[in-house]
This record gives structure tokens, C-alpha cells and sequence, in this order.
């Protein structure tokens, strides 16, 4: 099939991009990799009367170090985070999560902003920004900018809190000092596919703890009584029990809500026992 017929735009700066979205509103559409967007325009999935190719825009990718915080702007490709010795080494999550998303035909082109942005409650990296507290980056015309919590971010199955009118610029991700372990499991039927359920896990010695889920509802879910569990020194199983007490996941033809719960506590133990195993050995 083809997608229904839209006007190209094809912005060479961040305000002329913001002004577009501003202009159309509900009629326009980002377009940054495409990994998602355009196979669901081909199968008429969705369709825009305008895409803003921000592929063009200035200063849009990159990754750099500022008070603490790792700013990955929104047109970064997902291999930068795979293969960047300075992502690795100040956040490792983004690191181990991206070999994960898909073939690396897909991460040579999707971005991580485009990830964030389309908010597939079985994708990797939004369940990661929970997990570490990060703050996502938003900008309209005539420079106005807002910084929204990770966690409020993601609304829904293909639903962020950014408007109509705002564009994704950058995530900001802490950078963690002193002894810390991190981990992401997920079990999915192929290399590549989508998650049956996945979890994130962050741990440091002056008592932080991050956990999330992804795959398991229609946004990834933050695991706050699992948290709880983890910060008291709970055993690695009461941790995985604590954070799926409540899940209520999804039927479809892939897995059963069952199936998928019991998933979910097992990929929570086991990234709660990497993480700490890991934080101790950086003791």
C-alpha cells in the first residue's frame, strides 16, 4: 500500500520546525528515522496532511556532558548510544538497552528522540527514562521550552503529554556517582521483536533505586512498590512480587495477560540481581 497524500517539509532550523507544528497543529507529524511512522502511513495505519523532516535541522543530534546530566538531543541515532564510549560509561543503560531495539538497520536510521516521541509501551527506551528519573526536553515557537519528568511523559499507547505544537528536543539523563549497578532483561519470541515484558533496573549505594516495566500495559509503568522493596534490601523474588502485585497486562495473540505477568516477575528478578551484583562489585 501507499500512504494517503501529505505535504513535505523539510525544516534547517528548530524554530522554522516549531513553527510548522505550531501552523498545522493536529495536522502535521514529525518525522524523524521513520522506523515507525512510515510503516504505518504505507499500511494506512495513520495518516498527516503535513511531515516536518527534522532530519535537516541544526544542532538536533549530538550527546554531551551538563551539571550532572547527559543531554541526548532527540535526532541522535539509536547506534550512537550502542557505540559511544561516553554514553556508555555515563549512563550504561542506554548503552545495554539499544542493542535490544530491533535489527541494527533500524537503530543506523530511528533516533532516540523518534523512540521517546512514539512512546510504544513495549519499546525499551521509554521504560529506561523512567527507571532513571530522566526529564524530556520540549520546545515551540519563539523559544519556549518546558522539561517534563519521564514519567509523566508517556500517557498512553502512542500518547506523550508534548502538545501539538511542541517538539521533543532532547532527553536529559542523570549521571550517577559513587558505586552503582543497572540492568535491563526482557524476554521477546525473536532477537528484534518487541518485548513480551521487559524490565529496567538502577541501584546505587547511597540508596537510589529505579525499577520499570515495559511491555506490560498501554505505558510503561514505573514500579514504585517494587522500589520500595528494593531500597529495604529485599530479597531479589519479594522485589519481583512487589513490582507485578498489581500489573494488569495485555491479552493479544502474542502471550496471555498471565503469561505475561509471569514474565514480568521473573525479568524483574533477574534485572534486580544483575544490578545489585553489579553495585557491589563497583564497591
Amino acid at each position: 500500500m501507499k500512504p494517503a497524500p501529505f505535504e513535505y517539509h523539510a525544516p534547517e532550523t528548530l524554530e522554522e520546525a516549531c513553527g510548522l507544528l505550531g501552523e498545522h497543529g493536529d495536522e502535521a507529524k514529525v518525522l524523524a528515522g521513520g522506523q515507525s511512522l512510515v510503516p504505518m502511513l504505507a499500511l494506512r495505519l495513520t495518516r498527516f496532511a503535513h511531515l516536518v523532516d527534522v532530519n535537516s535541522v541544526r544542532g538536533f543530534s549530538g550527546v554531551r556532558r551538563e551539571n550532572g546530566t547527559l543531554v541526548v538531543h532527540a535526532g541522535t541515532r539509536q547506534r550512537v548510544l550502542e557505540r559511544d564510549d561516553e554514553v556508555g560509561a555515563a549512563v550504561p543503560l542506554l548503552a545495554r538497552a539499544a542493542p535490544l531495539i530491533g535489527h541494527f538497520q533500524i537503530r543506523n536510521r530511528g533516533t532516540v528522540g523518534g523512540s521517546l516521541a512514539h512512546a510504544d509501551p513495549a519499546s525499551e527506551l521509554p521504560a529506561v527514562a523512567i527507571a532513571l528519573g530522566a526529564e524530556l526536553e520540549l520546545a515551540r515557537a519563539g523559544g519556549a521550552t518546558r522539561r517534563v519528568p519521564a514519567e509523566a511523559f508517556f500517557v498512553g499507547t502512542w500518547t506523550t503529554a508534548a502538545e501539538a505544537d511542541e517538539l521533543l528536543t532532547a532527553a536529559r539523563f542523570p549521571v550517577r556517582p559513587g558505586s552503582c549497578g543497572f540492568a535491563i532483561e526482557e524476554v521477546a519470541r525473536r532477537h528484534g521483536d518487541f518485548a513480551l515484558a521487559g524490565a529496567v533496573c538502577a541501584v546505587s549505594g547511597d540508596g537510589m533505586a529505579g525499577l520499570a516495566l515495559f511491555g506490560v500495559g498501554s505505558v510503561p509503568v514505573r514500579a514504585a512498590a517494587g522500589e520500595d522493596a528494593l531500597r529495604a534490601g529485599a530479597p531479589a523474588a519479594d522485589v519481583a512480587e512487589a513490582a507485578t502485585r498489581d500489573l494488569d497486562p495485555p491479552t493479544d495473540v502474542h502471550a496471555s495477560a498471565a503469561t505475561r505477568r509471569q514474565i514480568a516477575r521473573h525479568v524483574v528478578e533477574r534485572a534486580v540481581t544483575r544490578a545489585r551484583e553489579e553495585q557491589r562489585a563497583a564497591n
